[in-house]
């Protein structure tokens, strides 16, 4: 079986691919690597499918939203958060939908600040809860019994550049972020947001 990991370069990918590895053949895209991927760009998620071919699992790890003071976003900041994390992600579905096998699987990636807020989240949050929305919505429709899930961590042990600004969260295990993304794909629940907080 092959899993294509999209931002797999990046810790929430690195951890997925390291999850899925022992079952799947792996295949990692991001901006960096052969095949790169821009998934705010259409056109350049299109040349990935076309690229990578027909594969069982689609894990999205990626996704870039502003953080600033909710008196200091603009127009522009929530647009690009909606660009950045949830349209492309999106995208990645619509565009991918028919490359992945019957019965195959997309997973997203969200995080805690929909449920959670940090300082300066308000953009981060919006996308997360849209995400977490969409995939609610979009399970019941796909077709050929593909499924779709979101992971939605916490922020990570590894990421320690990131703890200040997470004060009392406990950090969470990369591997345990990893299992949440193999048990999206390799499980049977569809519509789900799988938390780990």
């Amino acid at each position: 079986m092959r899993a294509l990991i999209i931002g797999g370069t990046g810790t929430l990918g690195t951890a997925a691919q390291a999850a899925l590895e022992p079952t799947y053949e792996t295949v990692v895209a991001s901006r960096s690597t052969d095949p790169s991927v821009d998934i705010t760009d259409e056109a350049s998620i299109e040349a990935l499918f076309e690229t990578v071919g027909e594969v069982d699992a689609v894990v999205v790890a990626a996704g870039a939203v502003p953080f600033k003071r909710l008196t200091a976003l603009t127009s522009e900041d929530y647009t690009s958060a909606f660009t950045g994390k949830v349209l492309s992600q999106l995208n990645v579905v619509r565009i991918g939908l028919p490359y992945v096998t019957d019965g195959g699987s997309f997973t997203l990636t969200s995080g805690i600040l929909s449920r959670e807020p940090i300082a300066a989240s308000a953009a981060a949050a919006m996308a997360n809860g849209a995400l977490e929305s969409y995939v609610m919505a979009a399970a019941p429709e796909l077709p050929r019994g593909i499924r779709i899930n979101v992971v939605s961590p916490s922020v990570l042990e590894s990421s320690t550049r990131h703890h200040a600004a997470f004060p009392g969260f406990t950090p969470v295990a990369d591997e345990a972020v990893g299992q949440a993304y193999l048990r999206s794909v390799a499980g049977a629940r569809t519509g789900r947001t799988l938390p780990l907080d």
